[in-house]
């Protein structure tokens, strides 16, 4: 019998995904590289993201964006720059120890 392979396509990038490099998220297939928040590319774990309409956000961004917006349902600012982020990452990394 030969082997026929997955059928599970990575919800982000549409390719094959093998079982070894498998996330599962709401039943969706993810890469483990391709799990990433939308707004800032950091990688993603199953304890550290947030999803909302299928979009995926790590938590400070989420909370940021809620902040931002007054509400979960807008995208962020134009303008932003995501590689300023990281004093955001750290201020509630912080916050979030104490």
């Amino acid at each position: 019998m030969a082997f026929t392979g997955t059928l599970d396509k990575c919800k982000a990038c549409d390719k094959t995904v093998y079982v070894v490099d498998m996330l599962s998220l709401e039943g969706m297939p993810y890469h483990k590289s391709c799990f990433k928040c939308s707004h800032c590319k950091g990688t993603l774990v199953m304890s550290n993201y947030s999803s909302m309409d299928g979009v995926l956000y790590c938590k400070p961004h989420f909370e940021q964006l809620f902040k931002e917006s007054g509400n979960f349902s807008k995208n962020f600012q134009t303008g932003k720059n995501p590689s300023s982020c990281s004093n955001v990452h750290n201020i509630i990394f912080r916050l979030s120890k104490q």
